[in-house]
């Protein structure tokens, strides 16, 4: 007999594996939102998943293991291409402002000094 805790929990993950492929930037916030609304959902299933384990749980546990792995390379994954369209985000704001006012960023480190005064 499985518990039901171990079943939501593949619930769960199945679900986060869904929601992190899911990596249109229109639907990005959208996506975040579920993605941390699932994470809490696990974070509540842990304190009722403990041992003694059947052999049933154990077959089980052994693919949520495998199934973390994967959610944990798709997380990775999906906050490093966050991460790279902020910063893509941030130099085309740079060359903008750049390109708006080209002499902006010029180095003023001295003045002209007349000595014929």
């Amino acid at each position: 007999m499985i518990r039901p805790a171990l079943i939501t929990w593949r619930k769960v993950t199945e679900g986060l594996l869904v929601a992190t492929k899911q990596t249109a930037e229109d639907q990005r916030d959208g996506t975040i939102a579920l993605i941390e609304s699932l994470l809490n959902k696990r974070d509540e299933l842990q304190s009722e998943i403990a041992e003694p384990f059947t052999a049933e749980e154990e077959v089980l546990g052994k693919e949520l293991i495998a199934m973390e792995a994967d959610v944990q390379k798709k997380l990775t994954h999906f906050t490093n291409q966050i991460r790279i369209d902020i910063s893509e985000a941030k130099s085309k704001k740079d060359h903008l402002r750049t390109y708006v006012n080209p002499y902006g960023n010029v180095a003023r480190d001295g003045i002209y000094y007349d000595t014929k005064q």
